[in-house]
């Protein structure tokens, strides 16, 4: 057995769990950011601290998934988009929480769906994505390139 076949099965897997956790996270925070944006247009307005002071979470949240994605990409040699989507996310919260704060509601509605399809789209990936398997770099079960 080859030293890289190796490597491969004995992986860490500590990175892509960390991973799925913080993007699991994200995902279901982004939703209660969405719940509490839901109830104050309702007429609950003391859920407008809430949904301010859970942007903050949220922003964190996505500056620990884009660590997590970046270990996973150099550490696993995962593809290295996750890890381009979680930086971008962190600009999208960030832009996402000045519209807030500046009351712009036509921008700020929009994107907190783009957040949340985001969010949905890393989620997804990090849910479904396998390490390490016989199948990547283009080869067969059997080691033998095709």
């Amino acid at each position: 057995m080859t030293e890289d076949k190796r490597d491969k099965r004995h992986q860490p897997r500590w990175p892509m769990r960390v991973l799925r956790a913080v993007a699991v996270a994200v995902l279901l925070d982004t939703l209660v950011q969405a719940a509490l944006a839901g109830l104050f247009v309702t007429g609950d307005l003391n859920l407008l601290t809430w949904h301010a002071a859970n942007a903050s979470v949220l922003s964190t949240l996505t500056v620990l998934e884009t660590v997590a994605a970046l270990v996973v990409w150099r550490r696993l040699a995962a593809p290295g988009w996750p890890a381009a989507a979680s930086a971008a996310l962190v600009a999208l919260v960030s832009v996402q929480q000045g519209l807030g704060e500046a009351r712009m509601l036509a921008g700020h509605m929009p994107l907190g769906m783009a957040i949340f399809g985001c969010a949905t789209a890393l989620a997804y990936w990090a849910l479904t994505h396998r390490t390490g398997t016989a199948r990547q770099a283009g080869q067969s079960v059997a080691g033998v390139a095709e």
